[in-house]
């Protein structure tokens, strides 16, 4: 099974890990995050969303490569009023990271989380709502004491936000 899991990990990385929409990956993440957060993780989310493609739309509505909901991209706008059309790539990638920043924030509060483990947090809230995020992490400190790290926590999420983090973990690790 290994050898299985490798090698799909090299078909991921040789099919999405190519130099589109970098500059705006790298921009975005420098400019919510600050140069210490590796930009990689932002380009894993929107491979993990929709494998890079702008045009994508979910059968609830999100739209582009960051599968934002309109309703959201909305709220993000009222706070960035140059974010223009959530249907270039531009923009969608811009509000995707800077609504991240914002979960990443909500995450800080819950104390000494590594920086890894905030992200995979985030990307959690990202895929589940924060609301739902935080009601696991709830559980999983009933059950277990302190809690500082995602795999603490995953049990308690929705199966589909266990595999989207993993599936982003797993991107970033076969990065180039």
């Amino acid at each position: 099974m290994l050898a299985w899991a490798g090698s799909a990990e090299k078909h991921v990385k040789h099919k999405h890990w190519t130099n589109d929409f970098d500059r705006l990956f790298r921009k975005y993440t420098k400019h919510y995050f600050g140069p210490h957060i590796d930009w990689h993780w932002f380009k894993a989310q929107g491979i993990a969303e929709s494998g890079l493609n702008p045009k994508a739309r979910s059968p609830v509505g999100a739209v582009g490569i960051m599968q934002i909901m309109p309703s959201t991209y909305r709220d993000i706008r009222k706070k960035n009023p140059m974010l223009k059309n959530i249907g270039e790539p531009r923009w969608n990638i811009a509000a995707a990271i800077y609504y991240d920043r914002q979960l990443y924030r909500k995450w800080r509060k819950k104390g000494d989380l590594n920086t890894g483990d905030r992200l995979q947090f985030t990307f959690g809230s990202y895929n589940a709502g924060h609301g739902r995020m935080l009601k696991a992490f709830s559980r999983a400190r009933k059950k277990l004491g302190k809690v500082k790290h995602w795999k603490q926590v995953a049990p308690f999420a929705p199966g589909e936000t266990r595999g989207y983090v993993a599936r982003i973990s797993r991107l970033v690790e076969a990065a180039p």
